[in-house]
C-alpha cells in the first residue's frame, strides 16, 4: 500500500515539475532566458538546443543578448527564433543577437493567461489520472476492505494537495503575465 502511495506522490510531483517547465516557456512582459528552452537550432544538420550553442544573457529588464559560441551559427539561431511561436524579432549585428522584449498588449496578456490556464487544467487531469490508476492498483491488491478505504482516502488527500499546488503555480504565472 505504501509503495502505491509513494509512487503516486512521485508521479504527482513530476506533474508539478512539468507544469513549471511548461510555464517557463510562456513569454511574459519581461526578459527571461527560459523562454528559449524549447528552441532547437539546425546546427550542422542536427537540431540542437539553443542554450548549447550560445550564451543567453539579460543585461536589462526588456533586453536579451544571445552570443553564439560559433559565429557561423548566428544566422541559424536567428532563423530558429523567427520560426518559433514566441513573436520576437531578433536583431543580428554580426557578433551577437539582440532581442528587445516589447511590452505585452492587454489582448496578448489575456491570450497567454488563457493558455496558462489550459496548461494548468491539463496538469490537473494528469494528477486525477494518477489518482485513478493508484485507486485501481489498491482495489486489485490483496488488501482488506478497510485498508482499501483508507488507501483511497490517502490517495484523495494527495490528489487534493497537488491540485491546490497547480492552482498556486497558475495564480503566480497569471500574476506575472498580467503585470504591466
Amino acid at each position: 500500500m505504501d509503495t502505491i502511495k509513494q509512487s503516486a506522490e512521485n508521479k504527482m510531483k513530476k506533474s508539478i515539475s512539468a507544469l513549471k517547465n511548461e510555464f517557463n516557456s510562456i513569454r511574459t512582459g519581461r526578459a527571461s532566458a527560459s523562454i528559449f528552452d524549447k528552441i532547437r537550432v539546425e546546427y550542422y544538420g542536427t537540431p540542437t538546443p539553443l542554450n548549447q550553442l550560445a550564451t543567453i544573457s539579460i543585461p536589462e529588464a526588456r533586453l536579451i543578448v544571445i552570443q553564439p559560441f560559433d559565429k557561423n551559427s548566428l544566422n541559424e539561431i536567428e532563423r530558429a527564433i523567427f520560426a518559433s511561436d514566441l513573436g520576437l524579432t531578433p536583431g543580428n549585428d554580426g557578433k551577437v543577437i539582440r532581442i528587445n522584449i516589447p511590452p505585452l498588449t492587454e489582448q496578448r496578456r489575456k491570450e497567454l493567461s488563457k493558455q496558462a490556464k489550459n496548461i494548468g487544467e491539463n496538469s490537473k487531469i494528469a494528477i486525477r489520472n494518477i489518482r485513478r490508476d493508484s485507486n485501481d492498483l489498491i482495489k486489485k491488491g490483496d488488501f482488506s476492505e478497510d485498508e482499501v478505504k483508507s488507501g483511497q482516502t490517502e490517495i484523495q488527500e494527495l490528489t487534493d494537495k497537488y491540485i491546490k499546488e497547480v492552482d498556486i503555480v497558475f495564480k503566480e504565472k497569471e500574476k506575472e503575465i498580467m503585470e504591466v
